[in-house]
């Protein structure tokens, strides 16, 4: 096997280092970008990005963790989630990422300003329970609420270290959620979807105000802020919605995301030629809805062959099975798609596609989001032994496993 040539961002890595240092040595290092693993791998950490790889790393005064061949891998992706909005679902006052009443109301205005970053809570005790499961950011978003319209409103990346200022920058992205169950939200016409999206469309390019108009002079700004390039996920399975979708697009500006995606296979040459990655759950595979008639566990598999990037999430409550993301992998893997896609799904893809493209993987530079696991992270009987966010070893510690070692040790 080929040695590592040692590199560093312009360090002399012999030097005295602080104490904050950290050096993870002898790994088998998965980068998270799709290629090899890198066997017996040292990794250094300083002020919270990875600073050096190689063979053989001295540096003194860092703390030093032996890896002996264990994996290390980027933190993982926890899905699009409402992680931080969301800790008891059936209890009203602690859901905040959705804005309507109980009824569609098709005179009420759209709210794309309705941003559900500032309602996100740090210290959500749903949080841990992913960190302690290998989740070191996800992607938060909100609802269309029936009251409302299915124009959701925006969310972002966070991560999730459970400090204050855990939104990333430049995350942020609109939320539009299509298909048959947005009908009733638009007159109960798939049709009036698109018709609608193209007045907004219009709407947002004129400084004109109208009260026939469908959003506010608010919205009307962050419409036309997306309409340059912004990220814009749409929530949709069927291929035909996936195809008008891409057109939309095209003719709107948007930067497109396909969120569902259950019949997102039959169009994978479309989306590899226009570069739309979809998210997917690859354990949708049955017709439970006339979106998903050609859903299959192959999905993810035939999407890699074709091109496509392709990022893994729950579609059912997501916020409280985000920790469950590595299976997802898992069962896409066993289904075709690639050991190191699989990986890619829930690291470095994620990271890219949403803005945060310091982190998703092990390289010079990124932030030192690392997962040092007992055995395969895709494999079900392995687990993490430590979390770093940004180089800071995380507790491992959790409300699930403080309630397992109150009353396991009784």
């Amino acid at each position: 096997m080929k040695r590592w040539v040692v590199m560093s961002l312009g360090l002399l890595v012999a030097l005295p280092t602080s104490a904050a240092d950290l050096l993870i040595r002898g790994a088998t290092v998965h980068v998270g970008d799709g290629s090899a693993a890198l066997a017996n791998t040292d990794v250094h950490v300083r002020d919270g990005r990875i600073a050096a790889m190689g063979s053989a790393l001295a540096v003194a005064g860092a703390t030093v963790i032996e890896a002996k061949g264990r994996p290390l891998t980027p933190g993982l992706f926890g899905g699009v989630t409402a992680l931080g909005l969301e800790e008891v679902s059936l209890e009203p006052s602690t859901v905040d990422n959705a804005v309507g009443g109980a009824e569609p109301d098709l005179a009420a205005p759209w709210r794309p300003e309705f941003d559900v970053s500032v309602a996100f809570n740090p210290s959500s005790s749903v949080i841990p329970v992913s960190r302690v499961e290998g989740i070191t950011f996800a992607a938060i978003a909100p609802n269309a609420a029936p009251g409302g319209s299915f124009v959701a409103g925006q969310g972002a990346l966070i991560g999730l270290s459970g400090k204050l200022d855990s939104v990333l920058p430049a995350s942020a992205s609109l939320y539009i959620e299509l298909g048959g169950s947005a009908s009733p939200q638009a007159g109960g016409s798939r049709a009036a979807q698109f018709m609608m999206l193209e007045q907004a469309i219009g709407d947002a390019r004129t400084s004109q105000d109208d009260e026939r108009e469908l959003l506010t002079r608010a919205g009307k700004a962050v419409f036309a802020r997306y309409m340059q390039g912004g990220r814009v996920a749409f929530r949709v399975d069927r291929a035909s919605d996936i195809v008008a979708v891409m057109k939309l697009s095209v003719k709107a500006g948007f930067k497109p995301i396909i969120v569902g995606g259950a019949e997102a296979w039959r169009v994978a040459n479309r989306l590899a030629a226009a570069k739309v990655p979809v998210v997917l759950d690859p354990l949708v595979n049955l017709p439970s809805s006339f979106d998903r008639l050609a859903a299959r566990l192959d999905n993810a598999a035939l999407l890699e062959q074709a091109g496509v990037e392709v990022v893994f999430s729950h579609f059912g409550d997501a916020t409280h099975n985000a920790r469950k993301i590595r299976q997802l992998a898992g069962n896409a893997w066993a289904h075709g798609l690639s050991h190191a896609g699989a990986l890619r799904a829930i690291t470095d893809a994620p990271a890219r596609v949403f803005g945060a493209k310091d982190r998703g993987r092990i390289a010079l530079g990124k932030h030192a989001d690392l997962v040092l696991w007992t055995g395969d992270p895709l494999a079900l009987d392995s687990w993490p032994e430590q979390v770093w966010i940004e180089g800071e070893a995380q507790p491992m510690r959790s409300r699930q496993t403080e309630l397992r070692d109150r009353y396991l040790n009784r």
